[in-house]
């Protein structure tokens, strides 16, 4: 799936632009908590679902090699956490979603876990 396929499933607004909306996304990661991101994550090509809007997101996205951010329930990432993410290439995107029903939504599209858990 492209990562403009899951702008489009989430209704999500672009925050920060990706680099190549056509970019290949094959699993979701879901955590508020970086740190079971970082222990948990092992797959490629993920995308990180969360309601952390800090800075603090985009650096284990940056560690995990995460593709892009969706930020959920419309929270909205703060300046610093904005230019960061532009600064490193990371896309960030908000929607009004819940993290379940953002995830559920790309599950029923055919992404997988980044645990490799399914599918």
């Amino acid at each position: 799936m492209t990562l403009g396929r899951v702008i489009e499933i989430l209704e999500a607004e672009v925050v920060v632009d990706a680099i190549d909306r056509e970019m290949e996304i094959r699993s979701i990661c879901s955590s508020d908590l970086m740190s079971d991101l970082l222990h948990f994550s092992s797959r490629p090509k993920s995308i990180l679902i969360t309601g952390l809007n800090n800075t603090q997101a985009i650096r284990t996205a940056e560690i995990a090699d995460i593709k892009g951010i969706v930020f959920v329930l419309d929270k909205r990432p703060d300046k610093e956490t904005v230019r960061m993410a532009r600064e490193k290439g990371i896309p960030l995107m908000v929607t009004r979603l819940s993290r379940f029903t953002a995830c559920g939504r790309l599950y029923a599209a055919g992404l997988g876990s980044c645990t490799g858990e399914d599918r």
